[in-house]
């Protein structure tokens, strides 16, 4: 019970400050870019880790392509990180 109060103070504090965030227009940033599809974002997924520790270290590489065509990107995006770190299910062996 007290681990279940620790998450739910964190999450509340969590909704709380990124209800205060200002939403940021990208639209003149991407006009005229490439326009990430499903396979773009399937590619992002699956190399996610690689991008994130890049990303750490210098600010060019970045995990999630903001131009995308959305839902088709997104989807390809989480079958690459779900491939790629064990589809999400774990089945215990017997």
């Amino acid at each position: 019970m007290k681990n279940f109060k620790i998450f739910l103070l964190v999450a509340l504090v969590a909704i709380l400050f990124t209800g205060c965030a200002q939403p940021v227009a990208v639209d003149a940033c991407v006009e005229g870019a490439k326009v990430y599809k499903f396979w773009n974002g399937l590619w992002h997924g699956m190399t996610a880790g690689f991008s994130f520790i890049g990303s750490l270290f210098n600010d060019k590489y970045i995990i999630y392509a903001v131009n995308n065509n959305g839902g088709w990107y997104d989807f390809g995006f989480l079958l690459g990180v779900g491939g790629l770190f064990g589809g999400g299910v774990r089945v215990g062996r017997s």
